[in-house]
């Protein structure tokens, strides 16, 4: 395998376990509201291809974040109970807005690193075939 090949299959694996992260963090937000609902967390892991020997990243198990829940006051609910609370999310919107950015920037450098070796690649089949 060469190294353009080696390259491009670590950003690749990168990009994929960052897309992944995102994912998992707009679902996150898109249930800050649901009542009951676990904050998700997905850890990333080294993996190395032993035919290779290149390391690759990848998304470990989604775990649910084991914080206290919100409880909320709204005696109108369904959900409410007698003294008219009933538990909402876990979700912070602020560390899910600053992780999605991460994510974001993340995912940004990788597929700038992608391009770059694409280029160089490209720039060398060009000069070998002069």
């Amino acid at each position: 395998m060469s190294e353009f090949s080696r390259a491009l299959s670590v950003t690749a694996s990168g990009l994929k376990a960052q897309a992944s992260r995102l994912r998992h963090v707009s679902e996150n937000i898109s249930n800050a509201d649901t009542p009951g609902y676990r904050r998700k967390t997905v850890p990333f892991e080294a993996v190395r291809e032993l035919q290779t020997d290149v390391e690759h990243v990848r998304t470990g198990r989604v775990t649910l974040d084991r914080s206290d829940l919100e409880e909320v006051y709204d005696p109108s609910h369904p959900m409410a109970d007698e003294s008219g609370h009933y538990d909402g999310s876990n979700v912070d919107l602020m560390i899910e807005i600053a992780d999605a950015r991460e994510a974001q920037r993340s995912y940004e450098a990788n597929l700038k690193m992608f391009e770059q070796t694409r280029t160089m690649s490209a720039s060398l089949m060009d000069l070998l075939r002069r």
